[in-house]
This record gives C-alpha cells, structure tokens and sequence, in this order.
C-alpha cells in the first residue's frame, strides 16, 4: 500500500473490469468489500465505460457473481453520452453505432433515433456485429456535418477470450475515414465522472474514483477533482506499474494490491 493524499471519502465511484472482476470472474474479495461498504453506509456507484449492457444487466452480472448490485447502482457511458447530447440539445436525432444499451440509453433520455436524413449526432459506442455496411453509413453521416459523440475510448476491450478491439479501435477508424474528431465522454473524460457524482450528489472533492486503469479511471478522477485510489488487481499491477506511471505522467493517491487492502484502509479512515 502507498498513500499520498487521501481524506475520508463520503462516497466512492468504482470501476468494472479489472477492478471487481476479469470477463465471468469475480476478483478475490470484491464481494465482500461491496457488502462491507453498505455495512458502513458509504455510498458508492459502479461506474463503467462500456457502453453494450443497460445498467440492470450489469447488475444482474455482478449479482450473479455474489456482488451486491442494483440497477440503481450502475452508471454506464451509454447513460452518460446520452445525457449528454440531450442536455445540450433536447430531443436530438442520433444515429447510433452501438449496441442494446446505447440503444435503450438513447431512448430513456428522449432522443430521437435513426431518423430519415441526416441525423443531429453520430453515437459510438462498440459493436460486436459491425460490418463494412454500418461503417459506410456512419461514416456519410459524419462526412455530411453530424456531430459526432463517443461513448468510449478504450481501444480494448476485456472478455473471457482474452482482450477484443474496443469502441476506441472503431473510433480510430471512423476517424481515419472522416476527419472528424469526437466528444468522448467515458474515462478518462470527466463526463462520466461528474454525471455519476451529480446522481449520487456528492462533490468530487469528497468522492474517491477507484480503478485498475491508469489511463482511464485514474486519469478521469484526477480530471474531475477525485480522490483516485489504484487497485492492481487488473490492467495494472506490480509488474507494470513504472511502465504506466511513465507512460500516463499520473500518481494515484493511493495504490493497494488488492481490494482487502483497500478495504481495510478505507475502515479505518471512517474509524470503523
């Protein structure tokens, strides 16, 4: 464990994937930890730059798991990236290169999707069944003048079958093809962070943002004013840690091994 600066948090934000669990696999601990922050009474949102799952899945996923989870609990940058673009203009029409819950996100925020013409926005997210088809389209629109929002930029995604081109791989290509530079809202943007903060209410100052990723979650806590806590149970370990520090240019606030660790010290500063 190594600590720089970290206060009591009044509430955490807390990665996916490599942080509470690898593909299928809950990370050792990550259960327990969850039930011992309700026991405290910490609040706390799961918040996750993968835009394919509506938020109760994602539950059902960590439930399934043993992980305590709710809809509720879930913050996905499919939520965010639309309330994005409805904030800014209400009732947008969007053509979305995505899946089910960038879909279903878009709709619940009110937005109108895939309309005849050219649409307001262009909506990327990843999408498991892309063909050079949907690529063609997408780009056209962009060509054309649509705004164009990214939900992610994770250039990987993890899966039990080891790691899979992410939103960012197909970015880089709609990019490559248009000219045109997105809005990214997911980690390490702060979108995402103060969209999750502003449903919990809390101020980042008071909010711990905790991740495996030092690129993503760390870099986006740090953006919004967070406290950032590493965890090297995932994309960063002990083997890898100079190399990110080096190539990120970012000190966590604290880093712990494991989530036990990170538990124990988060405990003690509530003096519990």
């Amino acid at each position: 464990m190594s600590v720089q600066k970290l206060s009591a948090p009044k509430g955490l934000l807390i990665d996916l994937d490599g942080t509470l669990y690898h593909g299928e696999r809950k990370i050792d601990g990550a259960d327990e930890w969850i039930v011992s922050l309700r026991e405290a009474g910490l609040p706390y949102l799961f918040v996750t730059n993968n835009s394919t799952a509506a938020p109760e899945i994602v539950a059902n996923r960590l439930s399934r798991m043993g992980i305590p989870a709710a809809a509720e609990d879930v913050v996905t940058s499919a939520q965010a990236a639309a309330a994005y673009i409805a904030r800014i203009r209400p009732g947008a029409s969007v053509h979305i290169l995505g899946e089910t819950g960038l879909r279903q996100a878009a709709a619940c925020a009110g937005l109108r999707l895939e309309p005849e013409g050219r649409p307001d926005f262009v909506l990327q997210g990843i999408d498991r069944e892309l063909t050079y088809e949907k690529l063609k389209r997408t780009v056209a629109l962009l060509l054309e003048g649509a705004e164009y929002i990214l939900t992610n930029p994770d250039v990987l995604l993890p899966s039990d079958d080891g790691l899979l081109p992410g939103a960012g791989s197909l970015s880089a290509l709609l990019q490559t093809a248009s000219g045109v530079k997105p809005t990214i809202i997911g980690k390490p943007s702060n979108i995402l962070v103060e969209f999750a903060l502003d449903r919990m209410g809390l101020k980042a100052g008071d909010t711990w943002m905790v991740g495996d990723n030092m690129a993503t979650d760390i870099a986006a806590g740090k953006s919004a004013g967070c406290g950032t806590a590493l965890v090297l149970t995932g994309l960063t370990n002990t083997g890898n840690l100079d190399h990110y520090r080096e190539q990120t240019g970012i000190e966590p606030d604290g880093i712990f091994a494991d989530l036990r660790e990170l538990n124990t010290y988060i405990l003690s500063l509530l003096g519990i």
